[in-house]
């Protein structure tokens, strides 16, 4: 590959107490977080919204927040959670018990209402918003970020701060940074598909196949799996045979958003990768929304209203941190002392190709061995967080450091939003003490954390995280 060197001077903005890259669930907790511990906050988004995939990509639906006999999400999440019912932003199906006591519930809520929700919570906090706006490279000084460009309508900008939060969800600023990373696109065959979700209008949720509350759009929504998606791929219907999506989910009265259409192979770190796949995308949206027509009832005369303008990677890329989580944690339902969320959710890796077997190792995987039941949850200890070695630097959301099936349990927003409350409130303890994130007094942050409303029921703490 050719190269071009390239130098010139730059404006340099204002400077920060903390920089967080990417404002989807992740990076807006981390953001609101940080500015109400008083920390001079900006966040820069690539697009003109915060909420990532719960907005952006309409992956309307929030991960399992219960165990199926308590609610697991605390402190801000559960804070987002009561304002959402407050606000009518859940689909009008959705009950308390969504919320409190189902296991492996999925949330489904307006993507409209999640943006301005989130927005109120970010001005309020006093969070600089920076929208349309991407960071473009790191400045390192003596081992840590000294500074970040960002690149914008407006040229480049070099800010400097003393924290940083990478919730790209592709671990960018992680990887400018110099930060060893793994890059989990080897092998296109074994690497979760990317979907593009849609949002659906003229959708007839009074029919009775749906019956009078949550029952019957689960009902159907299974007998579409079970039953109409093979009778679909019988009749020759699909470009491709692909066995299993997420499917439909109510948001409205008339409206609905759907999570069909697996885009293999996709390479998410590839521009080039990712605009063939939202042309791919695209396609599949109006392959399924007739297939929805055709075979589903209530769905005779929905309209595919829009496709997401960004796409809905599942994995790409991951830190290397000062701890890895691991299938072997989460199947014994490991707790640690420096955990900083516990979740419950099955390792869905959604299958890597349209084969029988590989369909059936998901749902052996969702339904058997790494479902944690009743009760049960996996620690997500601080560790993860952080890139090995890191001073200044967190992670948080989807590019944490875990194994494949454990990624495809706490990537879900969910989580991620679980992991940005704990990295700001890290930066903010790295910042008054003077510890480097990778040797952060672990009980000081659990003790921060549990004093902000989070949910952490482990009984023995230490100073050290698991490493």
């Amino acid at each position: 590959m050719s190269t071009f060197n390239y130098q010139r001077s730059i404006r340099a903005g204002s400077e920060f107490d903390l920089v967080v890259a990417g404002g989807g669930p992740a990076g807006s907790a981390a953001a609101i977080c940080g500015a109400r511990l008083g920390l001079r906050t900006l966040l820069v988004e690539a697009t003109g919204c915060l909420g990532g995939m719960g907005t952006s990509g309409l992956v309307a639906s929030f991960g399992p927040v219960s165990d199926g006999e308590r609610m697991l999400a605390g402190g801000f999440m559960r804070e987002l959670l009561e304002r959402m019912w407050q606000e009518k932003a859940f689909g009008p199906q959705v009950v308390p018990e969504f919320l409190h006591s189902q296991l492996n519930r999925w949330v489904p809520f307006k993507p409209e209402a999640l943006k301005r929700i989130l927005d109120d919570f970010a001005v309020q906090a006093g969070v600089e918003l920076r929208f349309f706006s991407r960071v473009a490279d790191a400045e390192m000084v003596n081992g840590r970020i000294d500074g970040v460009v960002l690149s914008s309508v407006e040229g480049l900008e070099y800010i400097k701060a003393r924290a940083f939060i990478d919730a790209t969800g592709d671990a960018a600023l992680a990887a400018m940074s110099g930060a060893q990373c793994k890059v989990v696109l080897r092998d296109t065959d074994s690497v979760a598909p990317s979907t593009l979700c849609s949002l659906i209008g003229a959708m007839n949720w009074d029919d009775p196949a749906y019956g009078s509350d949550w029952r019957g759009v689960d009902a159907v929504k299974e007998r579409v799996r079970k039953e109409l998606v093979p009778q679909g791929i019988e009749d020759g219907f699909f470009s491709q045979e692909d066995r299993f999506f997420p499917g439909m989910n109510k948001i409205g009265p008339q409206s609905a958003t759907l999570n069909a259409g697996h885009v293999f192979g996709l390479n998410p770190l590839s521009v080039r990768s990712l605009s063939d796949g939202m042309v791919h995308g695209r396609k599949l949206a109006v392959e399924y929304t007739e297939f929805y027509r055709r075979y589903v009832p209530g769905c005779e005369h929905i309209d595919l209203l829009s496709t997401a303008p960004v796409m809905g990677v599942r994995d790409s890329r991951r830190i290397v941190g000062e701890f890895e989580l691991t299938i072997e944690d989460f199947r014994n339902r490991r707790q640690f002392p420096d955990q900083i969320a516990v979740y419950n959710r099955p390792t869905d890796v959604h299958p890597t190709n349209t084969s029988k077997a590989e369909y059936e190792r998901f749902l052996q995987d969702f339904h058997g061995k790494d479902n944690l039941g009743h009760g049960g949850s996996v620690g997500i200890p601080y560790s993860i967080l952080v890139p090995r070695g890191s001073q200044n630097l967190w992670v948080a959301g989807r590019c944490h450091s875990s194994d494949t099936k454990v990624h495809g349990s706490i990537r879900a927003q969910s989580a991620a939003y679980l992991m940005g409350q704990a990295a700001a409130t890290a930066a903010a303890q790295s910042l008054a003490t003077g510890q480097p994130a990778c040797d952060l007094d672990t009980e000081d942050l659990v003790t921060r954390l549990r004093a902000a409303g989070a949910y952490l029921p482990q009984t023995g703490l230490s100073r050290q995280m698991t490493r």
